[in-house]
């Protein structure tokens, strides 16, 4: 055989074998959405959390369609090794009305309110002047019993991260399966949907975390986290000299909403 045949049947035999080896393995043409997870996939979902953990922080924006128009997104940072975040949360409203903005610090136990209106004028008023931020601790529950949305989405950025991998058999054992393909802010990404329901979208090329999406208890709208910019993250929550607690001025904190 002359010997540029030769190239060009090695050529075919090579393409020939790698298209076979991409069948075998599983690609996305050859899957359908709903189907089980492979044990690579389990793996990969299995570091998820503590690559989080690795990277230390990340860049995070949360959507929370809770009512008809409108909409809590919470944009900032998270420092995934210290627990600690801050965001700007912005309410908006699909009537004409204008964004309702805060700015929010936060760590696993307390969370910090900013840019309230009227805040340092009232705490002024009570004695403490130069007050920007009310911290409180964070609850799952109000008084009345039901949830505030703010403390539960805060609640759900540090989970996001652990110290350790999982047990990759735990993610066969709780009916995980692959939903295909998308992109993630221009990212190609594996999505996945738990046993649960929620939805978890994964980098095909860093295998981090890029978009987590699930129905809160009791609720009839979905949340969703987007993650970006991995690395390391300072956040100093705001000092004393600027910082009252909510508990020592209740009527200041009534006024205002807390």
């Amino acid at each position: 055989m002359p010997a540029r045949s030769r190239w060009i049947a090695l050529l075919l035999a090579l393409a020939v074998a790698v298209l076979a080896g991409c069948s075998s393995g599983g690609s996305a043409a050859d899957r359908n959405p709903g189907d089980t997870i492979t044990e690579d996939e389990a793996q990969t979902l299995a570091g998820l959390l503590h690559r989080n953990y690795t990277a230390g922080g990340a860049d995070f924006t949360i959507t929370a369609p809770y009512a008809e128009n409108t909409v809590l997104t919470l944009t900032g940072e998270m420092d995934f090794r210290a627990g600690i975040g801050r965001a700007q949360a912005v309410t908006s409203y699909g009537t004409g009305q204008p964004d309702d903005t805060r700015t929010l610090f936060f760590t696993k136990s307390d969370l910090w309110y900013g840019d309230v209106p009227g805040l340092t004028e009232a705490m002024a008023a009570a004695g403490r002047p130069g007050t920007t931020y009310l911290e409180r601790p964070i609850a799952s529950t109000q008084a009345n019993g039901t949830a505030s949305l703010v403390d539960v989405l805060v609640q759900l950025l540090p989970n996001l991260s652990q110290r350790a991998d999982d047990d990759p058999r735990s993610f066969l054992e709780r009916n995980y399966t692959w939903q295909g393909q998308r992109s993630v802010d221009g990212q190609l990404a594996v999505a996945y949907q738990t046993g649960t329901g929620a939805t978890i979208v994964v980098s095909a090329e860093t295998k981090m975390l890029l978009q987590y999406t699930t129905r809160l208890p009791d609720q009839t709208f979905e949340v969703t986290i987007t993650l970006s910019d991995p690395g390391p993250r300072t956040i100093t929550v705001p000092g004393e000299a600027e910082t009252a607690l909510a508990s020592d001025y209740p009527q200041v904190a009534a006024e205002l909403g807390f």
